[in-house]
């Protein structure tokens, strides 16, 4: 294995997803690299959700070829759910668990031995500050919080990659500033970073953004080479230009 290929964490090459006469994903190309965070964004219906759950391994493409942690999104999805994480806005914890039960649930799946699993637990629990919290059940938990538990559940098996779907909707903007420093701790570490997000001025955090619209992967850059391509000043504007059909950047 070259190093070039060796550094890349996921490879799509003309992804397409059919649903009867509808497509949902039509021939994305890109590649992530190992380490970076990179944003996923589109409008509601874009086909952002549908092109992660293949990259999740949770869906199998009508065509094309991709890879996630090495693994082929056909025939190795197993492989792709064992070396990933997930969270989303909408489930990530089991709220009528514990802290502390959460942990050791999502630490049993992910494999990790029992003796090890307490250690790495009572020292995520330290961290997160949640020791006078661990016996409480997360439906009691500030929604800051349990955001910040749900991404450190995400990621305590170490796993290559995390996918974050929405992750900070909904939380103030001080949290969303906490949130985003978890990120950065976990991207330096070396996990790469695959989100989704509908706040623009998160997507200025990511090393590299895809934007898609209608299916198609519109623009893929720097956010600093998208705003200065579209003369944007934010890149509200350039989601804005694209959305209104905007010359498409190669």
């Amino acid at each position: 294995m070259n190093t070039e290929t060796s550094n890349i964490a996921i490879k799509a090459e003309n992804i397409t997803k059919i649903f009867g006469d509808f497509t949902a994903v039509d021939h994305i190309s890109f590649e992530v690299k190992k380490g970076e965070i990179f944003g996923f964004l589109g409008a509601n219906g874009a086909g952002k959700t549908t092109a992660m759950r293949i990259f999740s391994g949770l869906s199998i493409p009508s065509s094309g070829t991709a890879t996630v942690a090495g693994f082929d999104v056909y025939k190795q999805t197993e492989m792709i759910k064992k070396n990933i994480g997930y969270m989303s806005q909408k489930f990530s914890l089991y709220h009528n668990l514990t802290v502390k039960e959460n942990l050791n649930f999502f630490g049993g799946i992910y494999g990790i031995p029992r003796k090890e699993l307490k250690i790495k637990g009572d020292l995520l629990i330290k961290e997160l500050g949640l020791e006078n919290e661990k016996n409480k059940l997360v439906s009691e938990l500030p929604l800051g919080w349990k955001q910040k538990l749900a991404f450190s559940v995400a990621i305590f098996h170490e796993p290559q990659i995390v996918f974050l779907d929405e992750p900070t909707g909904g939380v103030d903007p001080v949290t969303r500033r906490q949130f985003w420093k978890m990120i950065y701790e976990a991207s330096d570490r070396g996990i790469t970073i695959f989100v989704t997000t509908h706040y623009m001025d998160e997507a200025e955090y990511c090393d590299r953004i895809s934007i898609m619209v209608d299916g198609k992967i519109a623009a893929l850059d720097t956010p600093a080479n998208l705003k200065k391509h579209y003369n944007a000043q934010n890149m509200d504007d350039v989601f804005y230009e694209l959305a209104r059909g905007a010359k498409r950047v190669e």
